[in-house]
């Protein structure tokens, strides 16, 4: 008998990252939450996985050295589809002492068309074991890609998916607070695994504590909530379980871009391998603290050999 892996399907957009190294000097990368959290997944699992990545893209060479990038690290690309007229987005990462703020070029992103094709979302998850996604992947959309992409995730679940949601609220991607607490929940509604950052829910849901995270998540029928809190610790509720997981000091901090991406991803490969929560847990978080010690958004790919 043999035995086909689960396949591991992230939607969102890519961008063209520049992260200092020094001085007035960037280095050139390519970056976004869930495409971040698929390429960790990708490089923790090896061949224990399928992982794909679902996206629009320009057809411009930028996006050509992404996709041979993808290709050349393990990452499925059937899922990208490629639009003439547009482009991928930028962003420069700003830091101080370690902190990281963002200026965004994303206007004419190809990555806002990803649920203009229903038929083509629908086959790009087709088969899929889990479905991950994020609030910005909801953010960029208009108002109808957002049913559609609604509507693909609906499908998936009765096909047998199971999705993540990682909320990952940017502000500046939404029109309001209003349209944020409105469209949000609606996802929620679809979410098998979530995953939140309690400084999104408090700010945007005024959330007093990560335990009324849970409590107000769990309303949605989630049984499996994860709530990151930076240096804090993490907070869970899985099937009824309750825990929280102390989250271990790191001692070199350079950056912390990606790093709930990179908690997510280390939390869902364990997942999927069969390990307890609070194993799993504690993945993630070691994964999230190895990204911190290094530039950008990613562990670097001889790194990752290592974990």
């Amino acid at each position: 008998m043999t035995h086909t892996p689960p396949r591991i399907v992230a939607i969102g957009e890519v961008m063209v990252e520049l992260a200092p190294v020094q001085s007035d000097v960037y280095q050139r990368g390519f970056a976004g939450d869930t495409f971040n959290t698929a390429w960790h997944i990708r490089q923790l699992l090896a061949e224990k996985a399928q992982v794909g990545y679902v996206t629009h893209l320009g057809q411009d060479a930028l996006s050509d050295q992404l996709i041979a990038e993808m290709r050349a690290d393990g990452l499925d690309t059937s899922g990208v589809k490629r639009d003439a007229d547009r482009t991928m987005g930028l962003y420069v990462i700003a830091l101080q002492n370690a902190e990281r703020s963002f200026h965004y070029w994303r206007g004419q992103s190809a990555a806002r068309r990803l649920a203009d094709d229903p038929m083509w979302l629908a086959k790009s998850l087709k088969d899929a074991s889990l479905v991950h996604l994020s609030g910005i992947t909801v953010a960029i959309l208009d108002a109808a890609g957002r049913d559609r992409l609604l509507a693909a995730l609906v499908q998936a679940r009765r096909d047998g998916a199971k999705v993540s949601f990682d909320p990952n609220i940017r502000p500046g991607l939404w029109t309001s607070s209003d349209e944020i607490r409105q469209t949000i929940p609606r996802f929620l509604d679809v979410t098998d695994i979530a995953l939140p950052s309690f400084d999104d829910e408090a700010a945007h849901f005024g959330d007093a504590t990560p335990a009324a995270t849970i409590m107000r998540l769990a309303t949605s029928g989630i049984r499996e909530i994860v709530v990151k809190n930076g240096a804090g610790a993490v907070t869970a509720r899985i099937n009824a379980q309750e825990l929280e997981v102390k989250t271990p000091s790191v001692t070199s901090v350079i950056d912390t871009s990606g790093a709930g991406d990179a908690f997510n991803a280390g939390y869902l490969a364990a997942r999927l391998l069969g390990r307890d929560p609070e194993v799993s847990i504690a993945e993630g978080q070691a994964i999230a603290g190895q990204v911190i010690g290094c530039r950008g958004a990613r562990i670097p790919k001889r790194q990752m050999a290592a974990l």
